[in-house]
């Protein structure tokens, strides 16, 4: 990977990093990279949307591309429509989670799915070079503003026939599900209350990520209302958060799991896939339902490759991003709302029982200093002395970082991506094994260290 393009695309501070010249160029270079004649644009409600947008469809129009203004729609819906709609190409503009100074450039093939580390490569070698001849001005392309959200609205409703007038508080956190959300889960019969449901760019009333420090205020209305549960997302929509029916928030891997069990045993068995930090409670909920887990770099385009890849049933990441193959790759915060409650309808239980299936596991995290130019060598250092330090392991994986699945657990150590860090992560089946296996870990981190 460049220095252009991350896990999740362009993404960096507004006007610092990520200028209008930047996302004119992006487009540009998306445009020559694709050959691509016709794009959508969509956005989320960050203040800076529209300026970034402006530009890089400027970029777009000089390249020879008739563009499509989405306007503010969630990421899954931009994804979604790039496909419906047979556009060469799909734009996001949104930092996801990030606060609001931040803003991003995601890039859909036609298929729906994020553009993989080799087309966003290729991408940000026409970007370096800086040496792409705008078409001559008979040939330019156009904008058009057009209103599209029905289409994907439509696709929630036809995903789920609910029985139940479910009662849902929804919290689309100012963000780009503001109206979507709310009006799908109507749709579908449910029993609506509504905050947060305005846009607002600045993200004034909770932070853009859904976690259980800025759900506090959905979890008190749940119980206020006594509704059956919670459903919050992120700035753009592909993360969902649930809070159960006594206001309690619920652990993403947990969730992950259980839905991944659903699933399981309707289709009768499959692959299914995650990332490496996911809690292996996943494995224990698969296992019992005939499936595989199959486990990539953290990151959803890499789990959402796998999906396509290996034609798994379902993939997600324990951060509320769960990808539904039978209707597209990106992950889809609404539709996992919607077919969570489908699941909960036929399996007969409420949140807290679906929840409830699936073991708790004990997760410790520990995060090193150690310098850029140094973490990547001392992780590999450790590498090669970690299966000595731990001779009952009963796999072992490079696929991010080094994870060690153990008889009680798993170890799991990675360089950071963004920090001077190295970042070590234990499960074990007990506190007292997780703090065992999390002792020897750092141990070992300490002892390279010293070293380095």
């Amino acid at each position: 990977m460049g220095n252009l393009f991350g896990s999740s695309g362009v993404r960096g501070l507004v006007n610092a990093v990520l200028t209008p010249q930047l996302a004119c160029k992006v487009g540009l270079a998306v445009a020559t990279h694709s050959k691509a004649r016709r794009a959508v644009v969509g956005r989320d409600t960050r203040v800076s949307g529209p300026m970034l947008e402006d530009a890089l469809v400027a970029g777009l129009i000089s390249a020879g591309v008739k563009v499509s203004l989405l306007g503010v729609l969630p990421t899954p819906a931009v994804a979604y429509l790039t496909k419906t709609l047979g556009a060469n190409v799909g734009f996001m503009l949104t930092a996801s989670h990030n606060p609001p100074q931040y803003n991003g450039i995601k890039v859909f093939s036609n298929d729906s799915l994020s553009y993989t580390d080799e087309r966003q490569n290729a991408v940000e070698k026409i970007v370096s070079e800086n040496c792409i001849p705008p078409v001559d001005w008979r040939s330019i392309g156009d904008a058009q503003k057009v209103s599209l959200d029905h289409l994907y609205v439509k696709m929630l409703t036809k995903a789920a026939q609910l029985k139940k007038n479910w009662r849902v508080v929804v919290d689309p956190g100012c963000g780009a599900t503001h109206a979507i959300a709310p009006a799908a889960l109507k749709a579908l019969g449910c029993r609506i209350t509504a905050l947060n449901a305005h846009a607002d760019g600045y993200f004034p009333a909770r932070s853009s990520e859904p976690t259980a420090q800025s759900l506090v205020d959905l979890a008190k209305i749940v119980r206020a209302f006594d509704a059956d549960l919670g459903v919050a997302f992120d700035g753009d929509g592909d993360r969902v958060a649930f809070v159960d029916e006594d206001g309690n928030f619920v652990d993403f891997d947990r969730a992950l799991a259980a839905f991944c069990a659903n699933v399981l045993k309707k289709r009768g068995g499959g692959i299914v896939v995650t990332n490496v930090e996911a809690s292996m409670c996943v494995e224990t909920m698969a296992e019992r339902h005939g499936g595989k887990v199959v486990r990539t770099r953290v990151g959803d385009i890499y789990v959402s490759e796998a999906v396509a890849r290996l034609e798994a049933v379902f993939g997600g990441e324990p951060c509320g991003a769960w990808v539904h193959p039978l209707f597209h790759w990106c992950p889809d915060g609404p539709l996992s709302a919607v077919l969570l409650l489908k699941a909960l309808e036929e399996e007969n239980l409420s949140l807290k029982e679906f929840i409830a299936q699936v073991p708790r596991y004990v997760t410790l995290r520990e995060n090193f200093r150690c310098q850029n130019e140094n973490k990547q060598k001392i992780v590999a250092a450790i590498e090669r002395n970690i299966t000595g330090a731990f001779p009952g392991y009963t796999d072992f994986s490079k696929v991010d970082g080094i994870r060690l699945t153990l008889q009680n657990g798993w170890l799991l150590m990675r360089a950071s991506g963004t920090e001077p860090l190295i970042r070590v992560t234990v499960e074990g089946e007990s506190l007292k094994a997780a703090r065992h296996i999390m002792n020897q870990g750092v141990e070992l981190v300490r002892q390279h260290l010293g070293e380095a």
